[in-house]
């Protein structure tokens, strides 16, 4: 691998589609090499144009205006960092070799929709997952529900993020709302939603999961340590590394994360979500970039998400072995303003061995992730008080 000198003609670039939070230690990570970064996203100032060498604004569902950032660009590499993108653009100049696409172009097609992802692991690979459905009605939404999936049951967008447009459904008089949520608050409108039987489990997990190059060029498969989580409404609240879980729930997980981000392919790390009860596991989704919860790493791991994925997307060698058992808790903005002030940051960093991200996000809503606490500690239970301590000590203002 040769890496050029950034602002040169030698220079080594990457595409950033989506430039949040994960997208700007992505950048920061390529950046620890050399490489030119161009950050793109949907609205100006996003937390990765704030540290990229340039920025664009644009719809990246737009198939022409993806195509004409990447012909003026020119990138080496192209990365995604969200759902919502125009696959066609990516599959047309994947084919025409102007570029990789991370980790390729039909892991993005089949991961920003969950019905490929889902027929891919359920059907194709048979790995075991909840019973599910898709419904273009809600006529067939209330028939796929009362001929096997049963409450209480998820309904989701096919497409979305973050838990946007996802309800639990206790019974058949919420079953409406749910349905009117998911198809107004998906990132796209696909004509379809999901719903999922609910899974009796002990906790769910990220299995972190990276496709790289050894010494010698051959794709190795590496696992990080298990990462336990709390979501509510389906976005993430809070999460720990390692979570403990038997010997044998640990080789189901990693053998279903092989399987899926085998058959996918491509290089980098892959979020797969999995849920577990006892030794049984179940697949429940696969992001092929970093993962939200995975922002733990930062202080469990010597080599973080961002920097494994990054290591893997150049053909470097990656170590995905922890040092600290630690935790995450996520900073809300509790409010809806632009240009918010953030007050307690010094209260915070009073909490041992606590460590503070905040995002720069240039307006906030009341559950839109404005930053991160992340804290180690002797154990996973002081982990978590820590790191929820100093998260309730910040306070974001108008």
């Amino acid at each position: 691998m040769k890496i050029g000198t950034a602002l040169s003609n030698s220079a080594t670039k990457a595409l950033l589609l989506g430039s949040g939070e994960l997208g700007k230690e992505v950048a920061i990570a390529l950046q620890r090499f050399g490489v030119e970064v161009i950050a793109a996203d949907r609205y100006a100032n996003a937390p990765a144009h704030q540290v990229a060498h340039r920025s664009h604004v644009l719809d990246m569902t737009d198939t022409i205006a993806v195509k004409n950032l990447i012909a003026l660009e020119k990138p080496d590499f192209i990365i995604p960092e969200i759902e919502a993108i125009a696959t066609q653009a990516l599959l047309e100049i994947e084919a025409e070799g102007q570029c990789t696409v991370v980790p390729n172009a039909r892991a993005i097609q089949l991961t920003m929709n969950r019905e490929g992802i889902r027929n891919l692991a359920a059907e194709q690979l048979e790995i075991p997952t909840s019973k599910y459905a898709f419904a273009q009605s809600f006529a067939e939404l209330l028939a796929a529900v009362d001929d096997g999936i049963g409450y209480p049951c998820f309904i989701k967008p096919t497409m979305s993020s973050s838990g946007k447009g996802q309800s639990m459904v206790k019974s058949a008089d919420q079953l409406e709302a749910a349905w009117d949520y998911a198809k107004s608050s998906g990132r796209v409108d696909t004509g379809k939603v999901i719903v999922e039987a609910k899974i009796d489990f002990d906790f769910e997990i990220t299995l972190l999961t990276v496709r790289s190059k050894d010494e010698l060029g051959e794709i190795k498969t590496h696992f990080c340590a298990p990462i336990g989580h709390v979501q509510e409404n389906g976005d993430y609240r809070e999460s720990w590394q390692p979570q403990a879980m038997s010997p044998a729930a640990l080789k189901a997980s990693q053998d279903i994360a092989f399987k899926i981000t085998n058959e996918i392919g491509g290089l980098g790390l892959f979020g797969v979500e999995l849920f577990v009860n006892g030794d049984e596991v179940w697949f429940s989704e696969v992001s092929p970039r970093p993962h939200d919860t995975g922002m733990v790493t930062m202080v469990t791991q010597k080599q973080t998400e961002f920097d494994l994925h990054a290591r893997a997307i150049l053909g470097l060698p990656v170590h995905t072995c922890h040092h600290s058992t630690g935790a995450s808790a996520v900073i809300l903005g509790g409010i809806n303003a632009k240009g918010v002030v953030y007050e307690g940051l010094e209260k915070a960093l009073t909490v041992p061995t606590s460590e503070i991200r905040l995002f720069g996000k240039p307006e906030a809503f009341v559950n839109r992730r404005m930053g991160v606490a992340l804290a180690t500690a002797d154990t996973v239970d002081e982990a978590r008080t820590r790191a929820l301590k100093a998260a309730s000590m910040i306070v974001v203002k108008a």
